[in-house]
């Protein structure tokens, strides 16, 4: 099969064993050159016996993987990693006549060959945290931006401090950033250098230092941290960014040879078309500088690669395209990780570092291929099975699960690209025996243990993470094999169709994208790849029109962020400070108006009617966040113990702002409002409690969900409004309606103990050690609010609670359903509402009772006896019908006519009043009644404005080319519709009646024609 002549081509390489063996060797003789080991005891190693612990395995480890471990560590066997000092202190009692390395020594000659990913992190960090950085945390990879999918940049994080619209908590700051990227994976595997995960290393400055200190920084960091060679080192500019120029030549000392003028394309970073922009200076490595200066092109991904970028933030580009100084100068810089490592590790791609390699090599492992003994098309394979697996346990760890859909289809076109890949390099099985288990949770676990000193939380979660690579896996093969094979015959078809049409490019047609993509689950992008491997293009257009409405587009992260400066500012020099939100402890409080907004434009006044938003410096007002919705009431002003009343704002709807400035919506019912007025804020306390129920109700819940089916399901959503509660949470299955009544028998069980709610707000660190709940993708502050319902919940929450369980009063499950693969959806009522949906399905089993005539508890027995009555009427209709559609195909018989010498009777007619089903026994009649050859077309009116076609033809008509399916589903169209079937039988309908007796004459007469011509 063309799909999979990866697979059939068996190249001549050695075995795995042999291979492993060589680099073992190799591996020797580099370790006694470097004088890590002294020749004496080589013999011993090789006979697998050494003085020195753990050796014989760190060397059967191959010469690569030498060259890949940490500094001062050792590996024994593939999962266990020691330092140095552990493998001196394990030699102490060794006889002193025991050679062993010192480990002075050791430090020095793996520093000069070596540094580890995760070491170069960390010095990173450290640099910068030393010269007054902050150090925080990677943000998680579901931004808290709309603009964006997914987390694509370091400076994501930090977009509303760049915008204006939030304050800066700090002036500096350091990050290691995990991104993902999918906007060129076709490339992954293919370069030296794209991925689609990948950690991006950052130091910013918010209104701080500037270039001079960042291209400093960014040149001692790269020389004197990570010792890279200065004459190796190249620099670009934006070309009319002089002052970077004169920075890195005058004060640097960087030959003005190795700085190159660039231009706006490359050197100059735009948000979009409008908001903050600048020049940014990027800093090369020159792999090959013997090549000299002359026509050097820092394009060159042979010769050069790009791993520093500096944004100098200084400009805002407004709608009219001109430029405008910043108030507040910036930087944004990204050290990509992987680049590094590719530098310091001299290797040469970024796979081949500590930081993806070991995942490649599981891979190779279980396709028993050796990477290094393979040709580059295999290497492209594992590499892409390397990064791909990175990107996945990631994702799924931040709570991404795959489906069509959004995020979840990133997810779930990297799991499928990596499976059909890991196909093609022929892996069957877990590697385990059974050949019928997912392969891609043994490699996922290795990508597991890197992420350790990525994020702690992936280990954490990593049952989660390797049941859905599982399920996904097993979801996606038990369709990938039909589908390889109905490929590759459209494949061959469109090869052959193209050899028939001389120099035509073959082209795989929309249609078959769509047939591939929907019923075999092949994602266009894979389906596209199979073809290109065979020299066949794809139809993207037909495709797009194909998708309609299903189609959901698979571009997953913009290359851009896009920023926009704002009308509100949360600046000090604009006057508008954080609001203080005073709703814990009480529902009302005296106020002061900042800020009035109508129509997006900042005003001083606003009178009766009109629809405003008003800033408070203080609210009761909850704003909408973590799920729930806004606070409901008023604003009174102006506040007047004898004039209270004139002035009226409703507030509909609260809204917080980044710079946590809280904007009350809403309208004025009589009176104005000013800027300076005092306001008396009222919540209306009905719907707080209700809104606090639902919420304290829906921690009960999680609560309970972790209890009935299992501690690793977690929250993915929700929504706490007045009158229910939903919550969304990571599950493979429905729950049973067992699973269901244990859930609301623990949550009321719950509210009848009258417990007390514990609220504190403490260190972030210190709640998650306490084992509070994050909610996954929420951003928290170094201090959190903890809400807690002792010995049952603990989660971190800014939402209102009730004080006392006892005041949710009751709890009731109203829906569950599936809303993505592996998210499933739970509805509840609590409370008021709860009280509320009982009275109503009380009354509505009163009515019931009234119109049976029968006690409640006697209800489902009658009502099963109706439903039997009804289906036994049904039944009796149907055969009514059915005979009704005999006695008419039995009336239209003899209308039958003969066509050509074979005498193939041929019978194209209308018949009233039949129904779809009806029609369709009418034809079968006919087709069993009359002898092969024959060919029977109907048509009727199902029904207003419905047409009824059906096709039936035997088998010696078949064999003459003619396809009922085909065949009815042309006609169908003249009606303004369309069908299909098998080539034997088919049906079709459509909307435009009035044509139908044309349709059936042009039955006719095509019938006649090619049974003719067949028949002769």
């Amino acid at each position: 099969m063309l799909v999979r002549k990866a697979q059939e081509k068996k190249r001549a390489r050695p075995t795995f064993s042999a291979c492993r063996e060589r680099e073992r060797e190799k591996a020797l003789s580099l370790m006694a050159i470097l004088g890590h080991l002294k020749p004496s005891i080589l013999p011993s190693l090789s006979n697998g016996a050494s003085a020195f612990p753990g050796c014989k395995h760190f060397v059967s480890y191959g010469l690569n993987s030498f060259i890949q471990v940490s500094p001062r560590t050792f590996l024994y066997g593939k999962n266990d990693v020691r330092t140095s000092q552990e493998v001196l202190s394990a030699t102490t009692n060794k006889s002193a006549s025991t050679d062993v390395v010192k480990e002075k020594d050791l430090d020095k000659t793996s520093e000069e060959l070596y540094m580890s990913g995760n070491a170069i992190r960390q010095r990173f960090l450290e640099f910068y945290a030393s010269r007054g950085h902050k150090v925080l945390p990677s943000a998680s990879l579901v931004p808290d931006d709309p603009t964006v999918l997914l987390t694509i940049a370091g400076m994501l994080q930090f977009k509303p401090i760049f915008l204006g619209r939030a304050s800066r908590q700090v002036a500096r700051a350091t990050t290691a950033q995990r991104c993902i990227r999918t906007n060129d994976v076709e490339n992954v595997g293919r370069t030296s250098r794209h991925h689609t995960f990948f950690e991006m290393l950052g130091n910013f400055s918010f209104g701080d230092y500037f270039k001079r200190e960042a291209i400093h920084w960014a040149w001692e960091l790269s020389v004197k941290e990570f010792m890279l060679p200065a004459e190796r080192l190249w620099i670009s500019v934006f070309k009319e960014d002089d002052e970077a120029f004169n920075i890195w030549h005058d004060e640097v000392g960087v030959p003005k040879e190795r700085i190159k003028r660039m231009g706006e394309d490359d050197n100059f970073w735009t948000s979009g078309p409008t908001g903050p922009c600048g020049p940014c200076s990027e800093i090369y490595y020159d792999f090959y500088p013997e090549r000299g200066y002359a026509n050097a092109d820092l394009g060159d991904d042979s010769r050069f690669i790009e791993f520093y970028n500096l944004v100098f933030m200084e400009f805002n580009k407004t709608e009219a395209g001109t430029l405008e100084p910043l108030l507040q100068k910036n930087i944004d810089t990204g050290l990509g990780l992987e680049r590094m490592a590719r530098i310091l590790q001299k290797v040469p791609n970024n796979y081949e570092t500590d930081l993806i390699y070991p995942i490649i090599e599981r891979a190779s492992e279980l396709a028993n291929i050796s990477y290094m003994e393979s040709d580059d098309r295999t290497k492209s394979h594992l590499k892409v099975i390397g990064d791909h697996m990175r990107a996945v346990v990631f994702l799924i760890s931040d709570g991404v699960l795959p489906s069509n859909i959004g995020r979840g289809y990133v997810v779930r076109r990297l799991i499928r690209r990596a499976v059909r890949t890991g196909r093609l390099l022929g892996i069957r099985g877990d590697g385990k025996g059974n050949m019928e288990g997912a392969f891609l949770p043994v490699i996922a676990e290795i990508a597991i243990q890197l992420a350790t000193d990525i994020d702690p939380y992936v280990s954490e979660r990593s049952t989660c993470i390797l049941e859905e690579i599982v399920r996904e896996e097993q979801r996606f093969v038990q369709t990938l094999e039909r589908g390889e094979k109905l490929l590759d015959q459209l494949l061959r078809i469109a090869l052959s169709s193209a050899n028939e049409n001389g120099n035509r490019r073959a082209c795989l047609s929309g249609k078959d994208l769509f047939l591939l993509y929907d019923t075999y689950g092949f994602p266009v992008e894979i389906t596209a790849e199979a073809a290109e491997e065979c020299g066949v293009s794809i139809d993207m257009e037909g495709f797009e029109l194909e998708m309609e409405n299903q189609r959901r587009q698979s571009q997953a992260a913009h290359n851009v962020v896009k920023l926009s400066v704002g009308n509100i500012v949360a600046d000090d020099s604009k006057g508008i400070q954080h609001t203080e939100f005073l709703g814990y402890e009480t529902l009302h409080a005296l106020a002061t108006v900042e800020g009035l907004m109508l129509n997006g434009n900042p005003v001083v006044e606003v009178s009766e009617g009109n629809e405003v938003d008003i800033l408070l410096d203080r609210t009761p007002f909850y704003a909408e966040s973590g799920g729930q919705v806004a606070d409901h009431g008023f604003l009174y002003v102006p506040v007047s113990e004898d004039d209270r009343g004139k002035g009226t704002v409703e507030i509909k709807d609260v809204q917080k702002s980044p710079g946590n400035v809280f904007i009350h919506k809403g309208v004025i019912k009589d009176g104005t409002v000013k800027v300076g007025s005092k306001v008396d804020a009222t919540v209306d306390s009905s719907l707080r409690q209700r809104a606090k129920v639902h919420h304290t109700a829906t921690h009960l819940l999680q609560a309970a969900l972790k209890n009935v089916i299992g501690p690793d399901t977690s929250q993915a959503g929700s929504l706490v409004d007045f009158d229910r509660l939903r919550f969304d949470f990571n599950f493979h299955r429905p729950l049973s309606d067992h699973e269901i009544m244990e859930v609301e028998v623990l949550v009321n069980r719950w509210i009848g103990d009258a417990a007390h709610l514990q609220t504190k707000v403490m260190a972030l660190q210190d709640a998650k050690n306490a084992g509070a709940i994050a909610m996954f993708g929420e951003k928290y502050e170094d201090q959190v609010r903890v809400v807690a319902v002792p010995g049952i919940s603990m989660e971190l929450c800014g939402g209102t609670h009730v004080s006392n369980t006892s005041e949710i009063r009751g709890f009731k499950v109203i829906a569950e359903q599936g809303i993505a693969s592996g998210i499933r959806r739970i509805e509840a009522v609590a409370g008021e509402a709860f009280i509320d949906y009982v009275n109503v399905r009380d009354n509505l089993m009163r009515n019931l009772c009234t119109i049976l005539k029968v006690k409640a508890e006697d209800v489902p027995k009658r009502v099963q006896s109706l439903m039997e009555e009804l289906r036994a009427a049904r039944g009796e209709v149907s055969t009514l019908h059915a005979q009704i559609a005999t006695y008419k195909a039995s009336a239209i018989a003899s209308r039958v006519s003969s066509i050509g010498s074979s005498k193939i009777r041929l019978l194209v007619e209308y018949v009233d009043d039949l129904d779809n089903d009806s029609l369709k026994t009418a034809a079968e009649y006919l087709i069993n009644t009359l002898r092969d050859p024959a060919a029977i077309v109907l048509g009727s009116f199902a029904g207003e404005g419905k047409v009824s076609l059906v096709a039936a033809f035997s088998p010696q008509v078949v064999s003459r080319g003619i396809e009922a399916g085909k065949f009815i589903g042309n006609i169908a169209k003249m009606c303004g519709g369309g069908g299909g079937g098998s080539p034997s039988f088919a049906q079709a309908g459509g909307r435009k009646p009035e044509n139908l007796k044309e349709a059936l004459e042009k039955a006719r007469t095509e019938l006649i024609e090619a049974l003719s011509t067949n028949a002769s």
